[in-house]
């Protein structure tokens, strides 16, 4: 099965990013996924734009930002400058998501709307038509570590029976203590993405490479 591996880098060890990000280049991830805070939508503070900047130059890889920011159309063009190829925002931080999506879109850049645990799928229904991905928030953003939401799974299946039944071609990706056993379970609802962070491949013994080959091959 064909799926995306994307590691968190916020869940990086940041006092060798270089080797960090040599390694994962080495394990041929798919997509890096950099969280972006504000302190005010989340009760925490991401990565900043020269973490954004040293991943863009040191990968030809596809690079995503994750907006957890209040009015996020603010900052599209500064993020599409600093060379995201994916750019994520929550639409209840946005008075005009429409309009945002198309300054995404405008930039050359791929749209995808984030949904938290408790947003449903009716509230981002307009969106859907519109956008490349969406990324299912399995826990409450803006920490790492925390306990997978079972509950969400019902809206991951939902999500996939809307997709297919209004014949739609956004890519649905999963960010939340996804471990291995996870990515197994959530495959089969039709996830394609998966945000990994310390529940599958930061801070363990064996080699990022190990892991990535390992979870291909599920």
């Amino acid at each position: 099965m064909s799926m995306l591996l994307c590691p968190s880098m916020m869940c990086a060890n940041f006092r060798s990013l270089e080797h960090e990000v040599n390694a994962l280049e080495e394990a041929n991830v798919d997509i890096y996924h950099i969280d972006i805070m504000d302190g005010k939508f989340v009760p925490n503070f991401g990565m900043g734009l020269q973490d954004l900047e040293y991943i863009r130059q040191q990968t030809q890889k596809t690079v995503d930002v994750h907006l957890m920011i209040d009015n996020p159309s603010a900052y599209i063009d500064l993020f599409a400058d600093k060379g995201a190829d994916i750019i994520y925002f929550h639409p209840e931080t946005d008075m005009h998501p429409t309009r945002t999506i198309d300054r995404i879109v405008g930039r050359g850049i791929k749209a995808g709307i984030a949904l938290n645990p408790g947003t449903a799928i009716a509230s981002a229904e307009p969106l859907l038509g519109m956008v490349d991905y969406v990324l299912v928030m399995t826990v409450n953003p803006g920490f790492a570590g925390q306990t997978y939401l079972t509950f969400v799974n019902d809206k991951i299946k939902a999500l996939q029976a809307y997709k297919h039944e209004k014949g739609l071609n956004f890519t649905i990706v999963v960010d939340g203590a996804i471990s291995e056993e996870k990515i197994n379970e959530l495959a089969h609802y039709g996830v394609e993405g998966f945000v990994l962070g310390t529940s599958t491949l930061f801070g363990k013994d064996e080699p990022y490479k190990a892991i990535i080959n390992r979870l291909k091959n599920i």
